[in-house]
């Protein structure tokens, strides 16, 4: 293919969906995309006809506005075609509009004037002899709808002129946006809702669709407002010189205009106003997306006259997009502190909201598989405020022949260990608990903890600092911590007081129990109760590592997921590894106890408010001991419920289901009874 039949096809592509666009905003008011991204395909689309000026299509929308007025409505030819605007995006794009007009109006004193963007429908209201007589929209910008009943129906527009200063224009067209208040769309939302109707997406459909009910009664019904922003044609003229001027002129007859307007002696006093409307925007009472800048000498206004599709005199100075369009560089895989597998996208920067984006999480597999994100892929990257950017949809149309399919890794990309997910999972991680070096502090802080392997002493400071000497790659390092002594004695504010006591405590810390060796591990879906159970049920280690999952289910407290969790923790080469080596350091526990039925054996208690006599951890280990599962919820299979003093919503819904419910008294007789608690 050649170079111009290549940008011919490119053309083509984006005249297309500027053309499904401009349709779906301006003729069905449902717009689909952003209209940053809108912006970002029109000025894709400019700059290959600036490049390639011999190859512009004959319906390219450059220099076209909106689109096709609807059939139900009839036709308007405008006298005066209304135009678009022409958008800078920043600073620099503002100047440059800035030192054009400067260069056609050397020597000149130039003034702005500065008005609120408004984010709804533009119209063209016709009076004569003070009398409103039609109502069109823009339509395409040469022809327009007749709304003329519809607009009679908006609350704040005057329907008949009354004279300033004497004097009532035989003809007046004046052009304005309509808009639906934040206020009154919050209130029409919720009644609708409230009836079970359709809510509106944002304010500008809600006005929109308001005007082109074929039904005026419609309209009526709804919380419009118009804004006039200028005049298209006034006769005998209307004697004003400056573009301000011609709206205070506008206010005397009755018209509301924007409630913030600014006259700007420069070019930078304009962008301090941009500043301060980005800060403010969210106080005002209408939807707005940026500033119109305009010349603000009526005369000047003349001298600079207009492009093919929008004046030279005035811009929209576009508020930072919420939406932009970039591409997929690379997929990356980030571990998480628990194991968590996140992909993150690598896309060739871009400015979005503000600030410039050059990677978003996808959160994870099945959410790449919903958007079918590739890499290469053209995306639009969304952020709202301080919104953390995401990906919001992909653009299959500029999909290259060779984008990548993204699959998810079957090893850690940290580690190198197993990538699990359950069935029936959105997260993936990887089964290399014990080994892997992103999970590593928060692997060693579990281990240390009070109701693990209890070593006192070894609190985040010491683990940061172990780290940074290289002393820690997982958890039977600290079991060598001792044959370091002279380098811990090194770490600031750690004297020899401080390492014989961390020393001693990891070396008491090798007699433990089964079960909190288990909890140790930290497997996941495995906590103290399970660990117990598990402990109770396998009695050994080896047992427990060599288990199914078949077995494993039938330990209490145990499903299908957390079994497949068991299993997975065991079956990773770098987690045996581990273990192996704590083993090897010395970690042992009595000999198991051969089993004998429990009294309470499966059963779920809860124990729930103030115990003067034990703490809730004390009262559920007697209870454990003696085979119950305690349960943090009252349910309909629990057992009982120990109530000790301030017992709440517990004891409601124990009373409600009709759960046993015990005393503490009560409570101590029975591990008396049992032999838990001494006489």
């Amino acid at each position: 293919m050649t170079q111009d039949a290549t940008v011919i096809a490119q053309m083509r592509q984006l005249i297309q969906l500027i053309a499904k666009h401009n349709h779906a905003y301006y003729v069905m008011d449902q717009p689909t995309i952003e209209d940053s991204e809108y912006d970002q395909l029109f000025h894709q689309l400019k700059a290959l006809e600036e490049q390639y000026p011999h190859l512009q299509q004959p319906d390219t929308p450059t220099v076209k506005v909106g689109g096709q007025a609807l059939s139900k409505f009839l036709t308007v030819t405008h006298a005066v075609p209304m135009l678009s605007l022409g958008n800078v995006f920043n600073q620099d794009d503002l100047f440059a509009f800035a030192r054009r007009i400067e260069e056609r109006l050397p020597n000149q004193k130039i003034e702005y004037d500065v008005e609120l963007k408004f984010d709804g429908l533009a119209i063209s209201l016709w009076y004569e002899h003070g009398v409103l007589v039609r109502g069109v929209t823009r339509g395409d910008g040469e022809t327009g709808e007749d709304i003329t009943q519809n607009v009679k129906t908006i609350r704040n527009l005057p329907k008949f002129l009354s004279p300033v200063n004497g004097v009532i224009p035989e003809l007046l067209e004046v052009r304005g946006e309509v808009l639906m208040p934040k206020s009154g769309f919050e209130r029409l939302n919720a009644a609708n809702a409230a009836k079970g109707e359709k809510t509106f997406a944002n304010p500008r459909n809600a006005a929109a669709g308001s005007l082109r009910q074929l039904d005026p009664n419609i309209a009526a019904s709804r919380p419009l407002a118009f804004y006039a922003y200028g005049i298209a044609q006034c006769v005998p003229h209307h004697g004003q010189t400056t573009m301000s001027g011609s709206l205070e002129w506008l206010q005397q007859f009755g018209f509301a205009v924007g409630e913030r307007h600014f006259i700007c002696s420069s070019i930078q006093e304009v962008q301090k106003v941009y500043e301060q409307i980005i800060e403010e925007r969210s106080k005002l009472s209408v939807e707005i997306d940026g500033m119109v800048i305009k010349v603000n000498d009526l005369k000047q206004q003349q001298k600079l006259g207009f492009l093919s599709r929008e004046p030279r005199w005035a811009t929209a100075y576009k508020f930072p997009a919420v939406a932009a369009l970039t591409t997929v560089e690379n997929i990356d895989w980030q571990v998480g502190r628990t194991g968590t597998l996140t992909p993150v996208a690598r896309l060739n920067p871009v400015a979005v909201g503000g600030v410039t984006v050059s990677n978003v999480t996808l959160h994870n597999i099945g959410e790449i598989h919903r958007l079918d994100v590739r890499i290469g892929d053209t995306v639009s990257v969304y952020r709202s405020g301080d919104v953390i950017p995401k990906v919001e949809k992909v653009w299959p149309e500029f999909r290259p022949a060779n984008a990548v399919e993204v699959h998810l890794p079957e090893n850690c990309p940290v580690c190198g260990s197993p990538v699990v997910m359950p069935e029936g999972e959105a997260l993936a991680r990887c089964s290399g608990e014990l080994y892997c070096a992103a999970q590593r502090i928060e692997t060693i802080r579990h281990f240390v903890s009070r109701k693990a392997m209890d070593i006192e002493g070894l609190g985040d400071r010491w683990v940061e600092s172990l780290l940074h000497l290289n002393l820690l790659k997982d958890v039977s390092d600290i079991y060598h911590l001792h044959e370091h002594r002279e380098q811990l004695l090194q770490i600031e504010k750690m004297g020899e007081k401080s390492v014989q006591n961390l020393i001693d405590s990891i070396e008491n810390s090798k007699k433990t129990t089964l079960a909190a060796f288990i909890y140790a591990l930290g497997i996941r879906g495995v906590g103290e109760t399970t660990a117990r159970m598990l402990a109770n049920t396998f009695q050994t280690l080896d047992a427990l590592r060599s288990a199914d999952v078949d077995a494993l289910k039938k330990t209490p407290d145990v499903g299908d997921i957390t079994a497949e969790w068991i299993v997975d923790f065991f079956q990773a080469p770098h987690n045996l590894e581990v273990l192996d080596r704590l083993l090897a350091a010395g970690i042992h526990w009595d000999a198991p106890i051969a089993p004998t039925r429990q009294p309470l054996n499966g059963e779920s208690w809860v124990v729930t408010g103030t115990l003067s006599s034990m703490g809730r951890d004390e009262a559920t280990q007697l209870l454990q001991a003696l085979g119950a599962r305690v349960s943090g919820s009252v349910s309909s299979k629990t057992k009982c419920v120990v109530a000790g003093e301030k017992a709440g919503s517990k004891l409601d819904k124990a009373e409600k289901l009709g759960v046993p419910v015990i005393n503490e008294a009560q409570f101590i007789a029975l591990m008396k009874e049992h032999g838990q608690i001494e006489e």
